[in-house]
């Protein structure tokens, strides 16, 4: 299946300015869909579809930082770009720790306005490809079975095959061949990357050290 251009969404109650930045991104060959409020966007707007968002803070109702956290939730996936006449540092703080890309003030030179689009699609990009990553290595993992799931989850934790053999009341040469099985499915060729695969799939706390346990 083809890869989908990316989209643009521009999020801002003013008319006018909504249809300019609208204009200059088409003409720089972007696909752009235009929305007056946050509400109409979370109504109108693909789930599926890669691009980013230009978004106003002071929103009408639903407010740019309400619809940030909606969409961290409903598209995850969409880097977001804040565009505000009124921003303060308190505020742009609080919008970058939630995971915007940028947060820039009206009105934004045309060369700052692409830089930072360049930049969250990017960040899309990169965001869908790690997504694709995780979708293949929750597939592998579903090919364990019960019992290599339980080895796996032993030896991410750094017990040896002697301590996993006696844990599950099993000998060292059935831990062996589990332990082969596993790191086979998952296409790790070393305990590092077997542990990494943990890490990423939220299995194992990424900041401790599990041959310390």
């Amino acid at each position: 299946m083809k890869q989908l251009e990316p989209v643009v969404h521009i999020v801002d109650d003013d008319q006018s300015f909504r249809t300019a930045v609208g204009r200059l991104l088409s003409a720089s060959g972007y696909r752009v869909s235009l929305y007056e409020s946050g509400d109409q966007f979370l109504t109108q707007s693909p789930d599926a579809e890669p691009g980013c968002v230009l978004l106003d803070l002071g929103l009408p109702g639903l407010s740019g930082l309400e619809l940030q956290a909606r969409l961290a939730e409903k598209a995850p996936l969409l880097a977001i770009v804040f565009l505000t006449g009124q921003g303060d540092v308190r505020t742009s703080v609080q919008a970058m720790k939630a995971g915007a890309e940028d947060f820039l003030e009206k009105p934004t030179p045309r060369d700052a306005l692409l830089e930072a689009v360049e930049r969250a699609l990017r960040r899309c990009e990169t965001r869908r490809l790690e997504q694709g990553r995780l979708h293949a290595l929750r597939r592998r993992l579903a090919n364990l079975t019960p019992r290599e799931f339980e080895v796996f989850g032993l030896i991410v934790r750094g017990k040896l095959n002697k301590q996993i053999a006696h844990a599950l009341g099993t000998s060292e040469r059935t831990v062996k061949a589990h332990r082969h099985n596993v790191m086979e499915k998952l296409g790790a060729g070393s305990l590092a990357e077997t542990v990494s695969i943990a890490e990423r799939l939220g299995l194992v706390d990424a900041t401790a050290d599990p041959l310390r346990r």
